[in-house]
């Protein structure tokens, strides 16, 4: 797949679920607005969002994991048909069992939503100073503040999780943090003074 428009019609024709327009273009403003040269991204998926990532400028670096096989050997064709391997790292493997030693100037969480809390808490040293962290899919399809819609138990589940980590980014004492009804919902949390 060459372009992005590609990759978006691949997603929605097999149902691989990639960040929603209005988020992207937020985290691509904010990359731009606050001069973001190092991202790390938890949940590659097919390489959407580092794509879009890398695109903001030339000196943008995105180092980015997929759980997945299959999603990251498209997220890997993905990267190389828009020539940005050099740009862009992928690692295949569990987030919560990989080590960086870099600083990022951004870490975007998107990968398992019942683990959010074990990566804010993980990468939360990988956080370059003034740099920020940005959690998607907050809302869960409006799930998280009508969780009456389902009725099924891992749902349930997961949206409990879910808002566990909205009541851990709200009461966390190293980190203030902004939600915003983009998308799926979106926070970003930057360290205290």
């Amino acid at each position: 797949m060459k372009n992005i428009t590609e990759i978006k019609e691949y997603a929605k024709e097999y149902s691989v679920p990639i960040i929603m327009d209005d988020s992207i273009d937020f985290i691509c403003n904010y990359i731009r607005e606050y001069n973001v040269q190092t991202v790390l991204e938890l949940g590659t998926g097919i390489g959407y969002s580092a794509i879009r990532f890398a695109n903001v400028r030339d000196d943008i670096f995105v180092s980015t994991i997929e759980i997945d096989i299959e999603r990251y050997q498209q997220a890997v064709r993905n990267i190389n048909d828009n020539q940005l391997m050099s740009r862009i790292t992928i690692y295949l493997g569990n987030a919560l069992s990989y080590t960086f030693k870099e600083k990022f100037d951004l870490i975007f969480i998107d990968a398992a939503k019942s683990q959010y809390i074990n990566f804010f808490e993980k990468y939360k040293n990988n956080l370059a100073e003034n740099g920020a962290i940005i959690s998607d899919n907050l809302f869960f399809h409006g799930m998280v503040d009508n969780p009456n819609s389902t009725q099924n138990y891992s749902t349930i589940k997961l949206i409990r999780k879910i808002r566990k980590y909205i009541t851990f980014l709200k009461e966390n004492k190293e980190f203030e943090t902004i939600f915003y009804s983009i998308g799926d919902g979106i926070s970003v949390s930057t360290l205290l003074p």
